[in-house]
């Protein structure tokens, strides 16, 4: 079920703007069969800090300064992408924000857990959820967590730092509510879109 639009016509919100998280302390070549996947996703991935030596890009963190509130999913890739972001301010840590799962299929052979990650976001996209968050309910969890935004948003500019494929999911239900990306920064890590309202 589709959340309701708050009612934002006589005062204009802020934008949005929404960041992927900087490179995590993993090793994405890692060669693993699905079992070993399973297992770095859980174990390895899921809780992985930013690997060491990162930065920030300016242009973000005068977003972020500029901003009335900085979210964050739960994890820890997130929430230290949020304080580089964001350093002194208080943030606000949401698991509606969290990435989508990537269970692997169950097939045979081993290869790199990047590998593994196209495998496991197609399946998971066809249906095959294995238990886990299923890809209808990740999409009302995006609907959901951009209401979230667009209620912060009228208070101010906000800033979100969370992940690659739910800040992907969460697109279609932005722009169904009138939001336009006027900053396309593509899905790198560091990288990030900001939208603004338009009414119609």
């Amino acid at each position: 079920m589709t959340a309701s639009l708050p009612d934002i016509a006589s005062t204009p919100p802020g934008s949005i703007t929404i960041a992927r998280h900087g490179r995590p302390d993993a090793n994405r070549e890692a060669w693993l069969d699905w079992r070993g996947y399973e297992d770095w996703w859980d174990n390895l991935y899921q809780p992985a800090s930013l690997a060491p030596g990162q930065s920030a890009p300016d242009a973000l963190v005068e977003a972020a300064a500029a901003s009335h509130t900085v979210f964050a999913s739960t994890l820890q890739r997130a929430i230290e992408t949020a304080q580089a972001v964001a350093p002194e301010r208080d943030l606000v840590i949401d698991p509606v924000f969290v990435e989508a799962e990537l269970p692997p299929p169950p097939m045979p052979g081993k290869f790199m857990a990047k590998t593994w990650g196209v495998f496991a976001r197609c399946s998971w996209w066809m249906g095959q959820a294995r238990g886990r968050e299923s890809r209808v309910e990740a999409e009302a969890r995006a609907d959901a967590a951009v209401l979230r935004l667009i209620e912060a948003a009228a208070a101010g500019p906000v800033v979100l730092c969370a992940h690659g494929w739910f800040n992907r999911m969460m697109r279609p239900h932005l722009r169904r509510r009138n939001w336009v990306c006027v900053r396309d920064g593509g899905d790198t890590y560091w990288s990030w879109r900001r939208y603004e309202y338009r009414p119609e």
